[in-house]
């Protein structure tokens, strides 16, 4: 057996460290920020406008300086983003040695976890893994979901999610409720979504969710 645990996780306010200041370390931080995450970076130097922008605005942390062993205390996830194997190889020991799961860029024999690539609409995560063994297909099957899977479909997952929450303290049983989600799904909303006519969506999820089963 063996194989990655494909897991969500709840990075809000917790603190991540990424180790390293170029463009790849700029994309893990992005990506943590963009989750809540509490972020500190240590790297010499700030090698991309971005990084530097958000450390000026407060979004992120810095030690400025290369990474020394402890640095990584007391953090919840860790990314050692360098193009250093050395340091890459020490920060993933420590890690370790400290029990903090560790991801090292394009070294998944060091890493605890690998990133996937992410389509994301709203609150709808398409995630897609080769469990690093090709970053490059797991890139090309991204772009084809991109295609697929527009805005659209976040703002229906929000609406379903509104739709769910109303029958959960309306209808007491489940497989009514069931019936009820399975008939908005079939009632057209995407269309109308997608031409813009997103007032008529929500009346129509509300037709769907008063009328009578049968």
């Amino acid at each position: 057996m063996g194989g990655y645990y494909p897991v969500y996780c709840d990075l809000q306010g917790k603190p991540c460290t990424v180790v390293g200041g170029g463009q790849v370390a700029e994309r893990k931080v992005q990506s943590l920020l963009e989750c809540g995450a509490r972020v500190t970076v240590v790297s010499p130097t700030l090698d991309t406008p971005r990084l530097r922008e958000w450390c000026q605005q407060d979004l992120l942390a810095l030690l400025p300086r290369s990474y020394r062993p402890g640095d990584v205390a007391g953090a919840f996830l860790v990314i050692s983003a360098t193009d250093q194997a050395e340091v890459n190889a020490l920060v993933a020991r420590d890690c370790r040695a400290r029990g903090i799961i560790v991801n090292v860029v394009d070294a998944p024999e060091l890493c605890d976890f690998i990133v996937p690539s992410v389509v994301r609409r709203g609150d709808l995560v398409i995630s897609i893994s080769t469990g690093g063994k090709s970053p490059l297909l797991a890139r090309l099957l991204r772009e084809e979901l991109e295609e697929r899977y527009g805005p659209e479909y976040g703002i229906l997952a929000d609406m379903l999610g509104e739709a769910r929450r109303q029958l959960q303290s309306g209808v007491d049983e489940q497989v009514e409720r069931r019936e009820i989600l399975l008939r908005i799904l079939n009632a057209g909303l995407l269309d109308l979504i997608k031409s813009g006519n997103i007032p008529r969506a929500k009346e129509r999820m509300q037709e769907c969710i008063s009328s009578p089963l049968g």
